[in-house]
């Protein structure tokens, strides 16, 4: 096969600029909390308030489901993930798999200014205004010390995971957001600290103990125990009907 036969075998690329853009924003959205887990994503009201077709908002749909944010059901459509008991211990355990390796490459691997970028994304959340952007500055914490570990295939290991642990914390402020913007603050300087002094024992003990915090609030009797799917409207998050595309969406 000469090299043209090769490369016009090669599929036509695909404009996916729009759909991208949409995915950002109703991501952006849940994120924010304008959409609860539960709630209804309905592509004419979602089309509406983007300015946009029907066919962007689908393939964003589509898109969100691949992350674990989104959920589809025949008979409903599709709805911001519920998190079930088995989503939040595999989330969990998976998540502490990966935060154990990131933590020894960081250790062995990470720059001064890596250091630095650990040490600003904690410092940051003492300006979080509500426990959403709090929860947000988690995430960029978390980001940063992936990047200091200096392992690629870890961090896109990270990405994969990075929107459901996202939606994991949300649904913890969900349940009981007591205390959390006060002590979220200080146990990821004394995290800073720990990777800034190259511990890993006392690194590793202190992420464990941060993580299990949200556990043991997802994990707890009122905490949500089924698959989304498997829910009715009155199992719904209260208000989660109400939450519609927002015309600032």
């Amino acid at each position: 096969m000469g090299e043209q036969d090769r490369v016009d075998r090669v599929a036509p690329a695909r404009r996916r600029g729009l759909a991208d853009e949409v995915a950002d924003r109703i991501r952006e959205a849940i994120f924010s909390g304008a959409f609860a887990p539960g709630a209804q994503l309905r592509e004419v009201e979602l089309s509406g308030a983007l300015d946009v077709s029907r066919g962007p908002v689908r393939e964003a749909l589509l898109r969100l489901e691949r992350e674990g944010l989104v959920r589809s059901a025949w008979h409903r459509g599709a709805t911001v993930t519920t998190l079930s008991a088995q989503d939040v211990a595999e989330l969990d355990s998976l998540r502490g798999a990966l935060e154990h390796l990131a933590v020894q490459h960081m250790v062995a691997n990470a720059s001064e200014e890596d250091i630095v970028a650990v040490e600003k994304a904690a410092e940051r959340m003492d300006r979080a205004e509500d426990e959403h952007a709090m929860v947000a500055c988690d995430i960029a914490f978390h980001d940063a010390v992936y990047a200091a570990a200096r392992h690629l295939r870890l961090q896109e290991a990270w990405q994969a995971i990075r929107s459901q642990v996202h939606l994991f914390l949300l649904t913890r402020i969900g349940i009981s957001s007591e205390g959390y913007l006060s002590h979220i603050p200080g146990e990821h300087r004394e995290l800073a600290a720990a990777l800034r002094a190259r511990d890993a024992e006392a690194a590793l003990e202190l992420f464990a103990t941060h993580r299990h915090h949200a556990f043991d609030v997802l994990t707890a009797p009122t905490a949500p125990s089924r698959p989304a799917e498997h829910r009715s409207t009155a199992d719904e998050p209260a208000g989660a009907e109400n939450h519609r595309a927002p015309t600032d969406l």
